[in-house]
């Protein structure tokens, strides 16, 4: 007989299932056997919609099969009744010992409840990946948000996860950047160029100049005419910004790697130590440049070219994408012989494959939706299984206060960083909030709600619960240990059942929650576990007279604030003991 752990008290209920199925139908013995939880507490803990399944089959009226499954399924000394209701579902209802068993098993497990057996599953989560090119803004904050949560959540559903940064060291938008702190350079001497006004802006542009200059004063200095002379009059701003490169770096020449490196190691410095502040690490940072520089660009799209699917057309390379289901072919060496992005990430991905990872996990902003089909296509042309590759797309942020939409930009052009948004709000309003939309749903953040201590403010709530139990937990001043032994028999209140079942909840909501990529659903859970707490916490007393019954409501509160503390940590909020 199974104990009645709530993990295993779903199992229990399949066996029973299977065991009256045999007996009515056995040639359906291997179907899958469905039990979801009804949302109303009157239809019971568990419903099963088992005779609904096999109605079809057995040409049969569904509350007949129902009723025939009734008669011979065996008796439990976890289920106070079973019965049929509506189109033929049965309901179980549990004994009040199988409801409350879950207590006792919470405060055992502790940081461990919910927790899953590693699964034998090696598995990669790439997310925020920003051009290092200036400082993260909120849309990125809210991609490490998902990300870091979503790997702590599949980290406690088993996985074996790694978290990983693609460092865009390589490429177009760091030459960019380069050159932009090189002209701002140049004007600190005097030698003022038409800035290109589609380089960066930022005042972290000056302020790297600067830099250079204290670190190199002088040693980068040409003239503004020299510069301007390679320079062609153009209406065509990507012409103009790409000549200004060039000139770069033929005026500099191992002078502009030095500055490329520089401001390559300021931007991803910041990067690293913004992230580390909003509790966000990675295990990998990995370089897009040692794809070039082990050769493994090129060797991707030679491998493509001997399948057959590149093809030359006015002096560029080409993949043919549309075979794989994109909307046009894709070049992926430029006829300057400059490989595209798009090889590179070919590169990355076959790179992560070769590295053992049983699934891929890539969270990218929600305007890459295109990029998705032409990677898989490009991946399932090398041979590479694309099913292994899973992209998980984040929507865009929107700045509310006083309940208009707040602009996203300063007057510098400069994006409202995470930086700002953290220093305004906090990290775990910031952590928790951004958790409040599915990741593809775009996100408003009420900054004034954010800030509020008030019910209405979802981590203030949250956390507010766990600081009460702490409360308690502290006047009582007895042996917490001691509550696993606790009676829970004078738990019998509608409230105190209720509490039960959402706690009994949350490991099948872990394992969900990972499975659909979903972290989001642990912020809702963990709203409705405190209101079940903070409406029970109001109704009840839980340091009354009779220690009978306290202890057994010390034993409850206990288990609430373990299980909100393993929620609030996978989203990476903290615990306060007192608010």
């Amino acid at each position: 007989m199974p104990s009645a752990t709530q993990p295993t008290l779903r199992q229990h209920l399949t066996d029973l299932l299977r065991t009256a199925l045999q007996s009515v139908a056995p040639e359906q013995w291997d179907v899958d056997i469905l039990l979801e939880r009804p949302k109303q507490a009157s239809h019971g803990d568990f419903a099963s919609s088992l005779a609904l399944q096999l109605a079809r089959s057995l040409k049969t009226d569904p509350r007949q099969v129902a009723e025939r499954l009734m008669q011979v399924l065996p008796a439990s000394p976890f289920v106070e009744k079973a019965e049929i209701a509506g189109a033929g579902f049965i309901n179980f209802t549990l004994t009040p010992g199988a409801r409350t068993a879950v207590v006792p098993t919470i405060i055992l497990e502790g940081a461990n409840f919910g927790r899953a057996p590693a699964i034998g599953c090696r598995l990669q989560v790439e997310f925020v990946s920003a051009n290092p090119t200036g400082p993260l803004h909120v849309g990125h904050g809210r991609g490490a948000a998902y990300g870091a949560s979503l790997s702590s959540l599949l980290a406690f559903a088993g996985y074996d996860v790694s978290r990983e940064y693609y460092v865009n060291d390589a490429g177009r938008q760091m030459d960019i950047l380069a050159v932009s702190t090189w002209l701002r350079y140049l004007a600190i001497y005097g030698e003022d160029t038409p800035f290109p006004p589609n380089a960066y802006q930022g005042d972290y542009v000056f302020e790297m100049a600067e830099q250079i200059k204290a670190a190199q004063a002088g040693k980068h200095v040409h003239p503004a005419a020299a510069v301007m002379a390679g320079v062609p009059e153009t209406d065509d701003l990507d012409e103009r910004l790409d000549a200004f490169i060039v000139v770069g770096k033929k005026l500099l020449g191992e002078g502009w790697r030095t500055i490329h490196q520089h401001v390559l190691n300021e931007q991803l410095t910041d990067c690293r130590a913004d992230l580390e502040e909003f509790g966000v690490h990675f295990d990998v940072w990995f370089s897009e440049r040692s794809l070039y520089d082990s050769g493994q660009v090129a060797k991707v799209i030679e491998t493509l070219a001997a399948n057959d699917h590149i093809y030359e057309q006015d002096g560029a390379l080409w993949f043919r994408s549309t075979a794989f289901g994109d909307e046009k072919d894709r070049v992926v060496r430029r006829d300057n012989g400059i490989y595209t992005y798009f090889a590179s990430d070919i590169a990355y991905h076959l790179n992560k494959f070769s590295r053992g990872f049983d699934k891929l996990v890539d969270v990218w902003g929600a305007d890459h939706h295109g990029y998705i089909a032409r990677v898989k296509g490009a991946l399932t042309a090398t041979g590479a299984d694309a099913s292994r590759l899973d992209v998980a797309l984040v929507q865009f942020v929107s700045l509310f206060r006083n309940g208009e939409k707040a602009s996203m930009s300063t007057r510098s052009g400069e994006y409202v960083t995470l930086r700002q948004l953290r220093s305004e709000v906090g990290n775990d309003a910031c952590r928790f909030f951004y958790m409040l939309r599915k990741c593809d749903q775009a996100l408003d953040f009420d900054l004034d709600l954010a800030k509020s201590q008030s019910n209405d403010n979802p981590v203030y709530y949250v956390q507010y619960a766990h600081a009460r139990i702490c409360s308690v937990l502290a006047q009582w001043t007895g042996d917490v240990a001691q509550l696993a032994t606790a009676d829970l028999s004078p738990l019998t209140h509608e409230r105190e059942i209720a509490l039960c079942r959402r706690l009994a909840e949350f490991p099948e909501l872990i394992q969900n929650a990972a499975r659909d990529y979903a972290p989001h659903s642990l912020a809702f859970y963990l709203k409705d576990l405190a209101a079940d707490f903070h409406g029970w916490y109001n109704a009840e007393r839980v340091l009354v007279d009779n220690e009978f019954i306290c202890h057994a409501r010390l034993a409850l509160a206990l288990a609430t604030r373990q299980v909100l503390q393993n929620g609030l940590s996978l989203l990476g909020v903290s615990q306060p003991e007192s608010m």
